[in-house]
C-alpha cells in the first residue's frame, strides 16, 4: 500500500526538529530509524502530514559515560548499541535484549530512541528501561529539557508522556555495579517476531541469596510492566531452582495481558511465570 502524501523535514539539531513539531503538532512526526513509522504510514495506519528527520542530528547519536550513569542517544541504532563497549560494561541488559529485537536488517536502521518513543508493548526495550529505572532526557519548546523515568513515560498502547512538540533527545541508564547479573528471556513463535511474552531480569547476589531484583515484564499489559510481587518474593531468599520458582509463581500478579492472535491471557500468565523463573535464574547465575 502506498502512503498518504506528507512534506518532509530533514532537522539538523534538536532545536530544528522541536521547531518543526511545534510548528506543525499533532500532524508531525519524528522520523528517525522508520522501523515502526514506515509499515504504519505503508498500512494508512498514521496519517501525518509532516515527517521530521532527525537521523542526522549529532547529539542524539552515540554512548557516553556520564559518572554514575552511561547515555545513549535516542537516534543511536541497536546495531551501535549492541557493540557500545559501555554498554556491554554497564549495561549489558540492554544488550541483551536488543540483540533479540527483530533482524540485522532492522538492528541496523532502528533506533534505541525511537523503540522506546513507539511505546509498543510487545516490543522489547519498553520492559529493559521500566526494570533498569532508567531517565529519558525529553526536550521541548524554547530549548526546554525534563527527566521522565521510564515508569511514567509508558502511558497506555503506543501511547508516552510526550507532548506534540516535544522528543527523546537520549536515555541515562544508571550503573548498578557489582554483583549484578542480567539477562533477557523471550518467547516467541518464529525468528525475528514480537515477543508473546519477554522477561528482562537484572539480579543482585552476595553469599547465595539474592539482595536484589528487577524484573521488568514485555507484552503483560498496554505498557510495560514492573513484576514488584516477584522483586519483593526474591529479596533476601536464596537463588536456588526452589526459591526463585515460588517468587515467580507471582509474575502475573497485577498484568493485564491481551488475548490475540499471539496467544490468550491466561498462556501469558503461565509464559510469565516459566520466563520469570528461567530469566532469574540465568541472571543469578551470572
Amino acid at each position: 500500500m502506498i502512503p498518504p502524501e506528507f512534506d518532509y523535514v530533514k532537522a539538523g539539531s534538536v532545536d530544528e526538529a522541536v521547531a518543526a513539531l511545534t510548528d506543525h503538532g499533532e500532524d508531525a512526526k519524528v522520523l528517525a530509524g522508520g522501523q515502526s513509522l514506515i509499515p504504519l504510514l505503508r498500512l494508512r495506519l498514521a496519517y501525518p502530514s509532516v515527517l521530521v528527520d532527525v537521523g542526522g542530528v549529532a547529539e542524539m547519536r552515540g554512548v557516553r559515560d556520564d559518572g554514575d550513569a552511561i547515555v545513549i542517544g535516542s537516534s543511536t541504532t541497536h546495531a551501535e548499541v549492541i557493540a557500545d563497549p559501555l554498554v556491554q560494561q554497564h549495561a549489558p541488559l540492554v544488550a541483551k535484549a536488543t540483540v533479540t529485537v527483530a533482524d540485522r536488517q532492522v538492528r541496523h536502521r532502528g533506533t534505541f530512541g525511537g523503540s522506546l518513543s513507539h511505546a509498543d508493548p510487545a516490543g522489547d526495550l519498553p520492559a529493559v528501561a521500566v526494570a533498569l529505572d532508567a531517565l529519558l532526557v525529553v526536550a521541548g519548546a524554547g530549548g526546554s529539557r525534563r527527566e521522565v523515568s521510564a515508569a511514567d513515560f509508558f502511558v497506555d498502547y503506543l501511547q508516552t508522556a510526550l507532548a506534540p512538540d516535544e522528543l527523546v533527545v537520549e536515555v541515562r541508564l544508571p550503573k548498578l555495579g557489582d554483583g549484578w547479573g542480567f539477562h533477557y528471556e523471550k518467547f516467541h513463535r518464529v525468528a525475528q517476531a514480537w515477543a508473546i511474552v519477554g522477561v528482562a531480569a537484572a539480579v543482585k547476589r552476595d553469599n547465595g541469596s539474592i539482595v536484589e531484583a528487577r524484573i521488568g515484564l514485555t507484552n503483560m499489559g498496554a505498557r510495560p510492566v514492573r513484576a514488584t510481587a516477584v522483586e519483593a518474593a526474591l529479596a533476601g531468599a536464596g537463588a536456588d531452582e526452589t526459591s526463585v520458582a515460588a517468587a515467580a509463581a507471582h509474575a502475573d500478579e497485577g498484568t493485564e495481558p491481551p488475548s490475540d492472535l499471539g496467544g490468550q491471557a491466561d498462556y501469558r500468565r503461565h509464559l510469565a511465570r516459566v520466563l520469570t523463573r528461567r530469566a532469574v535464574l540465568a541472571a543469578a547465575g551470572g
